[in-house]
């Protein structure tokens, strides 16, 4: 009805381009116009002024012959001071974007390894927004920002670098496992030599207390019982010993060797031959 009557109605963020008798007349903005068809006005078309995104898959060889496809979103929109630029200057505008995308991308990326287009992302978007802005803004469109979105290599190639990374995470693996045991080797030995060296203190201290008791003990003696010289003490003390032995000896069903020589014709020798065993038992105890 409205338009029989020659009224139209823009909706908002568009113009209407009006011709009259194919002639462009006049920009309408968002409202209510008169267009009276029967004077030969007519709306040619219409032209959003929203901002619109392009998304642009481009396949491409890196400096180091590394195919990879390079996706870009381009967001662009319409200037509604330059309407008539936009509507009549271009025929396909997304087509026209995505052949300077693909021009910049190109010439761009095959100046980049694999590794520094992956870091260089910002400088490849930058290229590009700068390219399409120069090239767009005489058909009246403004580029409002431009995303290198995604970086794919070629799958043979993600898998190699997938493997390289895996290797090299194994070989930090092996590395530290082995610092770790060497680690522990050390604080073993330094736990055993301290172990061995306290058992020697223990040992040493046995000994000492030993001594002082069989001085004391002989020293009490020649003191209790007059006449007694303290080589007669020791000998009555190492044959006191020497029998000790042997019953410990017969005792243990385990024991296997003997350290002290007996014969039963050198009795009357018996202390010096306890003495002479108990020397060799002292060079043999570890």
């Amino acid at each position: 009805m409205g338009l029989a009557l020659g009224c139209l109605q823009v909706e908002q963020s568009t113009v209407a381009i009006r011709e009259v008798f194919g002639k462009y007349e006049d920009v309408l903005e968002p409202g209510c116009h008169c267009v009276p068809w029967f004077m030969g006005r007519q709306i040619a078309g219409y032209l959003s002024l929203r901002v619109q995104q392009l998304d642009v898959r481009c396949e491409t060889k890196t400096k180091d012959n590394v195919f990879v496809t390079v996706v870009a979103s381009v967001q662009y929109r319409a200037l509604a001071e330059k309407a008539v630029d936009a509507f009549y200057r271009l025929t396909n505008t997304r087509e026209q974007i995505q052949a300077y995308v693909f021009d910049v991308i190109r010439a761009t990326v095959p100046k980049m390894g694999l590794d520094s287009s992956f870091e260089q992302k910002n400088e490849i978007a930058k290229a590009v927004e700068e390219e399409l802005e120069k090239a767009m803004s005489a058909y009246g469109y403004e580029i409002v920002q431009t995303l290198i979105v995604d970086i794919e290599p070629d799958e043979h190639v993600k898998k190699a670098m997938n493997e390289i990374n895996a290797a090299a995470r194994f070989r930090m693996a092996a590395s530290e496992k082995a610092e770790a045991e060497k680690i522990l080797h050390i604080k073993r030995a330094e736990g055993d030599a301290e172990s061995k060296y306290l058992a020697g203190l223990g040992i040493a201290r046995q000994r000492q207390a030993i001594v002082d008791g069989l001085r004391d003990s002989v020293l009490a003696f020649a003191e209790n019982v007059p006449g007694t010289s303290s080589k007669d003490v020791m000998d009555m003390v190492l044959v006191t010993q020497y029998f000790d032995t042997l019953k410990e000896i017969g005792a243990s069903s385990k024991s296997n060797s003997v350290f002290v020589p007996h014969g039963p014709g050198v009795v009357k020798d018996i202390s010096s031959q306890v003495r002479d065993g108990l020397l060799h038992g002292n060079v043999a105890r570890p």
